[in-house]
Order: structure tokens, then C-alpha cells, then sequence
């Protein structure tokens, strides 16, 4: 008999290829080193990451670092939004800030929705739902049309982006409105916000996500690269490597403070530094470019999560009721969902019995996986009967719905409650 593994019963088409295709390192190869991980990272439904290397050396070690992620108002919040809050707060609970943006913007450009509607939906669905989640007074609490620091930041990388570029990334065609194209560098700008002299300056920053929501990250971390003053490359020397400092828009004493502080050779546009390492020539330059009034941002980092399948199978889909579970679903309704979900299992009883249910085809067992067990053994219990054939799909249907039903009645209850604490969020 295979080894069971109830972390890797959710379908996967290909995650593989985005590692390879992509550069997205995996996951896994930090997990060690994560003191009390999420459940998502326990249970690997975190699989792949973008430099989370520095926003976990900065956990460790007590430095200042942040997460944030957008929610664009242009419907229900659902169990799939669930997830990344969850990210938010499990950060900002380890000593992180926490960013939560409301992107009316993109919604009022892209799904031509009011900018009333914005603000209704993104409060009574979004930002109440955080912080019933768990989400802390402390956090920036925002509505990008209402963020002074996301437009003038916005307005900066706009200069060093271009219509190809964006055309590339997002497939923009000549029919695309100019608000559409600046909406996507206003979601750029959120995901640097956290790093602005305003908010503590340059530190890791984490942004959970969907796999498909990397171009999002792949366009800031490059914009972050050319707003900065100074490239910084490792290179390869006659005896050994040494590190390159080289000025793009720097005032040449710039250049010069950094090759007296590094005991670097100074050029006409660069300094050569042979005796430091990365992380301390990172450490000069960026204290050097905010004297001298640039960002010094770091390259945002990255976590991607997998994809919840719908409730009837397939990908799951705002525009279809019956394929997710909305946040602010009667919990009547969200048992009932569960109850006509799709499962796993075989076509008879007797043929369950013989030979298992599959879970990794279970949207049920999903359920229970990403959201409804928050304890490892009782997961791995359920798993074990289900592919050993003692546990039929009715029975699990009834528990996961009755799960479902207390944890939206007690979310809904909590939301109300968060009505009263909005003042304490800048709301």
C-alpha cells in the first residue's frame, strides 16, 4: 500500500512546471525552519515561494517585515479570499505588519462597478469577514482610491513601465482602457507601499497568492528593480567574486559614500566590493538611497497557494453560486452546497468497502483540508477511512455540513461584532 498522505489528496494539474518554467522555488525547503506553521504550509497546500527566504530570516531574527494583499470588490467574499486572509493574519500574529487593500479601483475599472458599490462590498464583505478572521487593530486598512501614498507611487512607476511590457504581462491590446493599465500599477503600488519611509521603509514583504496571480508579482519586483537608485551584481574576479554597485540615477556622492563605507573601488559609475558580503553591501546601499531620497525597495517575496476546486467539480467560479461558499452564505445554505457537492467516492457502497474512496477527488474532503479540521490527526483519521472504505460519503457529506453550518454562523456572528470595531481600522 502507498504511503498515505491526506496533504497531497488535492488535485494538482501541474504545479511542477511553474518551478521550472517560472523560478518559483518550493516551499518545503523552509518548512524546518517555520516555528508554529499555518496549516496551509503544514499540509503543503503552500507549495511554492518568491525570496519568502528574507521574510522568514526576518520572523527569526526579529526585524521589521509585513504582508499584504488586495481584494478587489466586485462580489461575494468566499472561501477561496478566506485563504489569504488567513496568510495576513498568521504574519501579522508572528510580528509582521499587515496590509489589506481594497481594490475599488481595479473594480471600477475592469468590472465597471460604482464606486458606492466599491465601498459597500468592500466593507460588509471583505474587510468585516478579516478581522472576524482575526485580523488586529495595527493593520493598514485601506481603499486604494483613498490611498494618497498608493496614487503618487503609482504615478512614479508608471514612468518606468511601458505598454509593451504591460501588454506582455497581461495582454493588453489597443480595445484596453488607460484606467485598466493604471490599475495594474496601482496593484504594484500596494504590494511596494509596505517598504515607503512612511511605514517603517524597506523591509521583506510578503504577498499570498494564487499561482495565477504571479504576473502581479513578477511586474513589481521588476519595477522595484528600476525605481531603485543601484543595481547591485555579483560578479566574477580573477581570484574570486567580488560585488558591483552601479549607479542608474545616483548622484556621484552617493556612489562615493558607498565606497568609503564598503572599502570599495570607486569608477565613474560603479564600485567594485571585494570585501563584504551581499547582505552587508545590501544594508550600505539601502541606507545610502534613502539619504538621498530614493526607495531602496526590496524585491517583494511570494507564496503560492493551491487552487480549491468547485463544489461541483472543475475550477471554482464567482459567477457560478453552486461552485463556492461565500462567506456571507446563509449557513442553511452553505450546508446545503456541501451536501450537493461532489465526492470521491464509488458508485455503490459495497464498491466503497472494497476499494476506498479517493479524495483527491473530493471536493468534501477539501473542504475539511483547507478549512473545517484544523487538527492533523483528526484529518489524517477521516483520510485513513475514507481510502480503507470504512467511511461512506453520506456520513462525511453530513459532518463537513455541519461544520460548515457552525463555522458560518459563528463567522457571521463575529462580522457583526466587527461592525462596531471598524473605527479601530481607519474604517
Amino acid at each position: 500500500m502507498n504511503t498515505l498522505d491526506p496533504w497531497g489528496a488535492v488535485k494538482i494539474d501541474n504545479y511542477t512546471k511553474l518551478f521550472d518554467e517560472f523560478g518559483i522555488s518550493r516551499f518545503d525547503e523552509l518548512l524546518g525552519n517555520i516555528k508554529n506553521p499555518h496549516r496551509y504550509m503544514r499540509r503543503h497546500i503552500i507549495f511554492g515561494h518568491r525570496s519568502y527566504d528574507s521574510v522568514l530570516d526576518a520572523m527569526i531574527t526579529g526585524k521589521p517585515f509585513a504582508a499584504m494583499s488586495g481584494f478587489m470588490p466586485s462580489g461575494k467574499a468566499h472561501l477561496g479570499h478566506k485563504m489569504v486572509m488567513e496568510m495576513i493574519i498568521w504574519h501579522q500574529q508572528q510580528g509582521g505588519d499587515a496590509f489589506l487593500a481594497i481594490a475599488d479601483m481595479e473594480a471600477h475599472a475592469v468590472r465597471n462597478i460604482s464606486w458606492e458599490k466599491c465601498r459597500e462590498l468592500g466593507i460588509n464583505e471583505y474587510i468585516l469577514s478579516a478581522i472576524a478572521l482575526g485580523l488586529e487593530p495595527g493593520a493598514h486598512v485601506y481603499f486604494q482610491s483613498k490611498s494618497d501614498h498608493v496614487r503618487d507611487l503609482a504615478f512614479e512607476l508608471g514612468v518606468k513601465a511601458n505598454f509593451s511590457e504591460l501588454s506582455a504581462i497581461y495582454g493588453f491590446s489597443g480595445e484596453t482602457n488607460i484606467a485598466h493599465m493604471v490599475s495594474a500599477l496601482t496593484q504594484s503600488a500596494d504590494i511596494l507601499q509596505p517598504q515607503l519611509k512612511e511605514f517603517r521603509g524597506p523591509k521583506p514583504v510578503v504577498i499570498p497568492v494564487g499561482a495565477d496571480q504571479d504576473p502581479h508579482i513578477r511586474l513589481t519586483r521588476g519595477l522595484a528593480y528600476k525605481v531603485n537608485m543601484f543595481i547591485i551584481e555579483k560578479r566574477p574576479g580573477n581570484d574570486k567574486s567580488y560585488i558591483s554597485v552601479r549607479g542608474k540615477a545616483a548622484p556621484k556622492e552617493a556612489l562615493k559614500e558607498i565606497a568609503k563605507r564598503t572599502g570599495g573601488k570607486l569608477y565613474e559609475e560603479h564600485v567594485d566590493v571585494f570585501a563584504l558580503s551581499s547582505e552587508e553591501v545590501e544594508a550600505v546601499v539601502r541606507d545610502v538611497e534613502l539619504r538621498y531620497g530614493g526607495y531602496a525597495f526590496m524585491p517583494p517575496a511570494s507564496t503560492y497557494h493551491k487552487f480549491m476546486t468547485g463544489l461541483q467539480g472543475g475550477k471554482m467560479s464567482s459567477s457560478v453560486q453552486e461552485s463556492f461558499i461565500a462567506l456571507s452564505d446563509k449557513p442553511e445554505e452553505g450546508a446545503k452546497k456541501v451536501m450537493r457537492a461532489i465526492t470521491g467516492g464509488r458508485v455503490t457502497i459495497e464498491e466503497q468497502k472494497e476499494k476506498g474512496g479517493e479524495p483527491e477527488k473530493c471536493s468534501v474532503y477539501e473542504l475539511l483540508l483547507f478549512h473545517l479540521i484544523e487538527d492533523d490527526s483528526e484529518l489524517m483519521e477521516v483520510y485513513k477511512d475514507c481510502v480503507g472504505g470504512t467511511r461512506v460519503c453520506g456520513v462525511c457529506k453530513k459532518h463537513a455540513a455541519e461544520r460548515m453550518k457552525e463555522f458560518l454562523k459563528g463567522h457571521q456572528e463575529k462580522m457583526e461584532l466587527a461592525r462596531e470595531r471598524l473605527g479601530e481600522f481607519g474604517i
